[in-house]
């Protein structure tokens, strides 16, 4: 399907000369009436903690006894996860900036996998007299479970409230090469730097480990547009996680020298967390816990920096894969262990949140990035991010060009008439981190 014959409710009309550019297509603005934060969702209370996680792994048949291992994760913390009042904070925090520029868009906000879910979210914003939204994940990268399946979340409360047609969701493009959502973590990085060298330690002697959800690899080579798989995988998620690395080692390293540090700039690498899933499917490694024993068997180094880079707040799989058992494997091999802050409600990502919207409602807005990965699409290419599982279901999308085709292809396998089944899709990660 090309831009011009996609339904006006499922994608955005675009500007004519970026129409083939998977990066850098561009939608026309729109008179949006409000915005989405559409996030994963997290239990309130230990009665939520067990409905939750069936839900999060609804179809997997997954028993209840392998669920409450994860459960015992929030359990630990209260039975409340951290990033239902971080979206709160979040929320007001960019309705003061959103206020401070003049923009009066109301925002809901809407959960896969817990209330207020996204679908009671659209009937909210129906009932309230919007029609044209803008949606915000709460996730900066390209993947099937940091980008398209929140499409998938829009396209299926679309469908489920009987508002396909009434109501429009756009979603504003991945931001994680935005200065805004960079500017924090570069900034955590020298403050950990000087904390250990302040504590003693060699500067050449610390590691600094970047780490971000692990996705199967299927996932992570279908990740990115149909159009740059031509040759191979486009591995848009593990590119994008690369090229932020970069930017910050450069951004930290630019300060460093202008602060005139006396000692080279650490080494570092990326590394994964929170593995699900059965064993012998692949996924994207190495283990931040594995690469933390590496280290102190070779011996070259005694701290390790650890930024979680891929994720947006200090949620479950922040405060206990990290601050729990990642600090655990340094301790037990006598290393140093500091952790940075996720960007969460600073000043910088909330502006860069904001930022996104005016691109969306203004023409002459700037659209800011940073990496060398460059911009990307406001618009999703073909096939886009979608999940490398051959037993995917074809599920109903909003905010990319073949978002019709999805919708054609998922009624009719809903019909059972087979007509759905060379749509490619799937299914996500179990945790928080989906919403990153």
């Amino acid at each position: 399907m090309t831009a011009s014959s996609a339904p006006a409710d499922l994608c955005a009309p675009l500007e004519e000369s970026t129409v083939s550019s998977p990066r850098e297509r561009r939608a026309l603005p729109r008179p949006y009436d409000a915005i989405l934060l559409a996030s994963f969702g997290g239990p309130e209370s230990e009665e939520d903690v067990l409905p939750f996680l069936r839900n999060v792994t609804r179809g997997r048949g997954i028993p209840d006894e392998r669920l409450e291992e994860v459960g015992a994760h929030y359990r630990a913390l209260g039975g409340r996860s951290p990033i239902n009042d971080q979206n709160r904070a979040l929320i007001r925090a960019l309705r003061a900036e959103l206020d401070a520029r003049g923009i009066d868009l109301p925002i809901h906000w809407g959960n896969r996998n817990w209330q207020p879910t996204m679908a009671e979210a659209v009937r909210g914003l129906h009932a309230d007299g919007h029609r044209e939204v803008l949606a915000i994940a709460t996730s900066a990268y390209s993947s099937y479970s940091s980008c398209r399946q929140y499409r998938e979340d829009f396209g299926r409360a679309l469908v489920e409230t009987g508002l396909l047609g009434t109501v429009r969701i756009d979603k504003v493009r991945p931001y994680f090469s935005h200065p805004g959502f960079l500017a924090p973590m570069a900034d955590g990085i020298l403050d950990a730097l000087a904390q250990l060298q302040e504590a003693g330690h060699d500067g050449a002697r610390v590691r600094i480990l970047f780490s971000t959800h692990s996705i199967p690899t299927a996932m992570a080579d279908a990740s990115g547009p149909a159009e740059e798989r031509t040759d191979g995988p486009a591995n848009w998620y593990v590119r994008q996680h690369e090229a932020a690395c970069r930017y910050l080692m450069d951004a930290v390293a630019q300060r460093r020298a202008t602060e005139g540090a006396a000692t080279g700039l650490p080494g570092w690498e990326l590394v994964y967390q929170s593995r699900s899933g059965a064993p012998h499917t692949p996924w994207l490694e190495p283990d931040i816990n594995d690469v933390i024993a590496r280290i102190a068997e070779e011996g070259t180094h005694d701290a390790v920096v650890v930024v979680p880079v891929g994720f947006v707040s200090d949620h479950v799989e922040v405060i206990w894969d990290l601050d729990t058992e990642a600090r655990e494997s340094a301790e037990q091999h006598s290393l140093a262990f500091r952790r940075v802050a996720t960007p969460g409600t600073d000043p910088r990502f909330v502006a860069a949140l904001a930022d996104l919207v005016e691109e969306r409602i203004r023409p002459d807005a700037p659209r800011r990035a940073v990496t060398e990965f460059g911009p990307t699409a406001d618009v999703c290419g073909t096939a886009c991010c979608v999940s490398g599982s051959p037993r995917a279901r074809v599920v109903p999308t909003t905010s990319a060009l073949d978002s019709g085709e999805d919708l054609r292809a998922a009624r009719a396998q809903a019909a059972g008439d087979g007509g759905g089944s060379t749509r490619p899709a799937g299914a996500g990660t179990t945790g928080e981190a989906g919403g990153r």
